[in-house]
């Protein structure tokens, strides 16, 4: 049967969008929300924050921290590598399937995560973060295929809409699993140990969800071209090759190169703070009794996620009104307060507030700062190439923001410390703001 669509048809841009409704329910329930309040309530059974592992003694926090560098490392070295054997080969979907499934899968093993176990534990988070990662890199690929440069942003929100809805709803499910276990069966013999076996549960949901709805968008991507040509070592190198032609123009374009630099060193800082916030919530607040912590991050991370929603709508009417750079600066301005004030925060209603401002700047500084980057990018049809530099530098920034925190942690015994010493990102970033050409 041919399902092929033509480009731009409205069924063939809603499957592209749809992908987004199937795999955001690893960045919330995997990455922010369940799987790091699980982690900690098994450290909270073993009755100790360290462990042992490869010999040296580590920090829950700051292991978790290194785990999650070493797999954005991995993904911003195979990013290039992939992209070019895809653009070359033309069969994106068989890449974008295996990343896919691969992912999937490893949120399915999650259920079995155990400290006894830690070594196959943390690989499977491992491969569930390079898996999330990877089929973005094909799914991204793909938005210039199916639409029109005119379709292309209008449909790109559509995605990240139906993401946000879409894991939202799936979260709701996974919370009330964890809350009321009992009302889905999950018996033990604590109220305890009912909702962890709930939030093991949840992990294979979202692997669940994540190949089942996933199944529409590939019904109708198309395959890409159906000779098969050689790969060859100049189509591996061809992405790096790429990357190279980005920087090489960069500094024709001072302007770019002046943003992107800033953009790097605050971007560090921000998806640092955005991967560690519920370990943070976990590990540093009196919350009074472990069935208050899970109600009071569940509470936060939500609110997180609302309130993202407005932040990036008030950004963009605030930055059409004072331009970009003022409004980057004054929300990095913002991040600064935040992380200051975070040091001293030890009460429940105290984190809420910070959580709050957290997802008021959350959204609005991840859609401006790219918004911002295509904006001054030169007169070229390459955007693709110009993307996947920015892309590779936002991963590095994650891997070395990620791992200093990770390493402060470690040596001080304290998040607090790691937060506090992230403000050093958000003011070189305004101040190399500062120095970006105004003409």
């Amino acid at each position: 049967m041919n399902n092929q669509l033509a480009k731009g048809s409205k069924k063939l841009l809603n499957a592209w969008a749809f992908y987004d409704w199937a795999n955001s329910v690893y960045s919330l329930v995997i990455a922010s929300a369940v799987f790091p309040i699980f982690y900690g309530g098994l450290f909270t059974e073993f009755g100790s924050n360290y462990i042992s592992f490869f010999g040296f003694t580590v920090k829950n926090s700051a292991l978790i921290s290194f785990v999650t560098a070493f797999a954005f490392l991995v993904v911003a070295i195979i990013s290039p590598l992939l992209s070019g054997i895809a653009d070359y080969v033309g069969n994106k979907k068989f890449f974008m399937k295996f990343f896919c499934y691969m992912g999937a899968l490893a949120c399915i093993g999650l259920y079995w995560f155990s400290l006894d176990r830690l070594y196959i534990s943390l690989l499977l988070y491992f491969l569930g973060l390079i898996g999330f990662w990877g089929s973005l890199v094909f799914y991204n690929s793909y938005l210039p295929d199916v639409a029109f440069p005119e379709q292309q942003d209008k449909i790109s929100a559509k995605g990240y809409s139906l993401g946000y809805i879409g894991s939202v709803f799936l979260l709701v499910f996974n919370l009330a699993m964890v809350m009321y276990p009992e009302m889905f069966g999950i018996v033990a013999e604590t109220s305890g140990k009912a909702a962890m076996t709930a939030m093991r549960y949840s992990f294979i949901s979202v692997g669940v969800w994540w190949i089942a709805f996933s199944q529409y968008t590939y019904y109708y991507l198309p395959k890409g071209n159906h000779e098969r040509p050689k790969v060859t070592k100049d189509v591996l190198l061809n992405g790096y090759k790429e990357l190279n032609k980005v920087w090489q123009k960069l500094s024709e374009n001072i302007k770019l190169k002046r943003y992107l630099v800033s953009f790097f060193v605050y971007s560090m800082a921000v998806q640092t703070v955005m991967l560690v916030a519920t370990y943070f919530g976990e590990q540093e607040i009196a919350w009074g009794s472990d069935d208050q912590k899970q109600m009071g991050l569940i509470i936060s991370i939500l609110m997180i996620q609302i309130v993202a929603v407005l932040g990036a709508f008030l950004t963009s009417r605030v930055s059409a009104k004072f331009g970009n750079i003022p409004t980057l600066i004054t929300i990095n301005i913002i991040w600064t307060v935040i992380c200051v004030v975070a040091y001293f925060v030890t009460l429940p209603i105290h984190f809420y507030v910070t959580a709050g401002f957290v997802g008021l700047v959350m959204g609005g500084i991840q859609s401006l700062s790219r918004s911002t980057y295509s904006k001054f990018l030169p007169e070229t049809k390459d955007t693709t190439s110009f993307f996947s530099f920015y892309d590779v530098a936002e991963k590095i920034g994650i891997v070395i923001g990620m791992a200093l925190y990770g390493v402060i942690d470690q040596i001080t015994g304290s998040m607090r410390n790691s937060v506090l010493f992230l403000v050093v990102f958000f003011v070189a970033g305004v101040l190399l703001m500062l120095r970006i050409p105004k003409k």
